[in-house]
């Protein structure tokens, strides 16, 4: 903005300074002309007057006169007889001799031979101005004026100093002005075209500072309402990305967007968590170069070839593990039908495969563990009404085997509402302070009879004073389920042993058999619903298989948590991890 300033002032100035010097060329031109007309005028006159003077009076009587007009009119007179002799000279006024004057006065008469005539001409820097006199049609001489140009020099000068003194007093005055206004017009479209490059470098926060700026007024007021909505588009647009960036980066689905010339243009972080990609490797590439899975990349081509939304359950390896996802994808199709490209969105639904292989399991156990007893109960009542009840002894022991297995199907709901009624919402516990000593021996004491007739040495160890916040019911019945896969899967003469101690945060309950012992790859799903490490055994013992699953959630209802370490052939033991109390 300085250099259009400049610039502008430059050719302001020039046009003013030429100006001004064409006009005082003008002018003093003008003015040299009027002077010199003037004087010529002056001249004609005075010659004329002198003429007619000495038309009427004798040269002798009035030469004192003419000494005295001569001196009066700063003029030298001279008057020439009809042969051109001078009569008459008042004398010189200007540096010229008397010859050169003569010499002058006839080359002057010799150009200009007519009856009567008046003639001025310049020489030497002297005007001269001839007038013949004479009465009639006779000549009787010539008068000649002459005069200095001196004087015409000394007006002359006098002139062009009044002219280049006004002239630069109005070139101040002018240049004083077009400064102020050059500087009341630029300043605000200085400060506008600084506000415009900052809106164009993206600073919409610039503004034009207020002030008077009268015409100018309308262009500033112009670029502080287009900063103003410049801004606040840009903030709407900087909410709307941000808000658009929180959305897919936190949306709980994998996203990939691919351009209209197949190139990965973005994924977001759920994406990168799924397949282990990182953006530096996959963003602006061929999806062909970077998708390391067949079937997308063949659903992303239908996508291009059909232009339809397309949606497909898919398989894919991810690292070690085999996960299942929902895949959608649709193109991306914009105004005037063009082609933006494709948004593909990847719903793992492993979690749903995976509880949905749990329900049909559980069906089928259910099924499974009700079908034996209701198939025993069937058919033991069918051999009884077949004529086996006539005999005492087989209708006792039908009997028996109906009501055991009656019993263990009574067993088998029981435990199913109870595990229903644990896992639902508002399942709340009674919570209490619990010795945790004295629910050991509660628990204990009911499988005393059936550890004697195992032979099993069952001991049972808590220190004194040793508290819990919990359930007293729910807590005697996890130690009762644990006490009874202990006892069941643990051989004759074993050890089955209860305890419990204290650390820093934590109260821990251990239960610990010599029993048969767990594999290693069994032990993640010893907790899930019917599932049996030795199931013969366990289906023998009377055993349902949600044992430990009731175990599981009524911990975890505690705030608490199991762990199990297990040595095929050495035993099991069972880790309780309950909160201590606050105190």
């Amino acid at each position: 903005m300085d250099s259009l300033r400049n610039r502008l002032l430059f050719w302001l100035i020039t046009l003013i300074v030429t100006v001004l010097i064409a006009l005082g060329l003008l002018l003093g031109q003008l003015l040299k002309q009027f002077y010199a007309e003037t004087m010529n005028k002056r001249m004609e006159k005075e010659a004329k007057a002198l003429a007619i003077l000495l038309e009427n009076e004798p040269l002798e009587q009035i030469r004192i006169d003419l000494h005295d007009m001569g001196n009066e009119l700063s003029s030298r007179i001279t008057v020439l007889d009809r042969n051109e002799q001078v009569r008459f000279d008042s004398g010189r006024i200007a540096a010229i001799s008397d010859e050169d004057h003569e010499r002058i006065i006839r080359t002057i008469l010799r150009k200009q031979q007519f009856p009567r005539f008046s003639v001025i001409e310049k020489a030497n820097d002297v005007y001269y101005y001839i007038a013949p006199y004479g009465r009639g049609s006779e000549r009787d001489g010539y008068v000649v004026l002459s005069t200095p140009t001196s004087s015409l020099k000394k007006v002359n000068q006098q002139i062009w100093g009044v002219l280049t003194s006004s002239l630069g007093m109005a070139l101040v005055v002018i240049i004083a002005l077009v400064f102020k206004i050059t500087n009341q017009y630029m300043r605000p479209i200085e400060a506008a075209t600084k506000a415009a490059f900052e809106l164009e470098k993206g600073n919409y926060a610039a503004r034009v500072p207020d002030g008077e700026y009268k015409e100018a007024g309308m262009l500033v007021r112009s670029i502080n309402r287009l900063a103003r909505n410049l801004q606040e588009m840009s903030r709407a647009r900087e909410i709307q990305t941000e808000r658009l960036h929180t959305l897919i980066e936190n949306v709980g689905s994998a996203l990939l967007f691919i351009d209209h010339r197949g190139h990965v243009h973005l994924l977001n972080r759920t994406f990168q968590t799924y397949f282990h990609l990182e953006p530096s490797a996959c963003l602006y590439r061929p999806y062909a170069d970077v998708l390391p899975y067949r079937d997308v990349v063949r659903l992303i081509d239908d996508i291009f070839i059909t232009e339809t939304p397309i949606r497909r359950q898919m398989q894919l390896t991810v690292g070690l593990e085999r996960k299942h996802f929902d895949v959608y994808g649709a193109p991306i199709i914009g105004t005037n039908a063009e082609w933006k490209g494709i948004v593909v969105v990847f719903h793992d639904i492993t979690e749903l495969k995976r509880l949905e292989q749990i329900r049909k399991d559980f069906v089928a156990n259910v099924s499974h563990e009700l079908k034996t007893p209701v198939t025993s109960i069937r058919g033991f009542a069918e051999t009884l009404l077949d004529g086996a009840m006539k005999d005492e002894a087989a209708l006792e022991h039908f009997l028996t085997i109906i009501l055991k297995e009656s019993e263990r199907l009574q067993t088998l709901v029981e435990e199913l509402l109870d595990l229903s009624k644990i896992e639902q919402q508002g399942f709340r516990l009674n919570m209490e302070d619990v010795d945790v000593a004295q629910v050991m021996v509660e628990a204990v004491a009911v499988f005393r009879k059936q550890a004697a007739e195992k032979g099993i040495d069952l001991r049972a160890e808590a220190p004194s004073g040793l508290t819990i916040r919990g359930d007293r019911n729910r807590l005697k019945q996890i130690l009762l389920n644990l006490l009874a896969n202990a006892l069941a899967y643990t051989p004759e003469r074993g050890n089955v042993a209860v305890w419990a101690e204290e650390t820093d945060g934590e109260v821990l309950i251990h239960v610990k058999d010599t029993g048969i012992g767990i594999e290693e790859h069994e032990i993640p799903r010893i907790f899930e619903r019917f599932y049996r490490v030795d199931k013969a055994r366990s289906r023998n013992s009377g055993g349902t298989g949600l044992g430990l699953s009731i175990v599981k959630h009524l911990v975890e209802a505690h705030r608490g948590y199991i762990t199990v370490t297990s040595e095929v052939g050495r035993g099991t033991e069972f880790t309780i991890h309950f909160p201590k109390p606050e105190r």
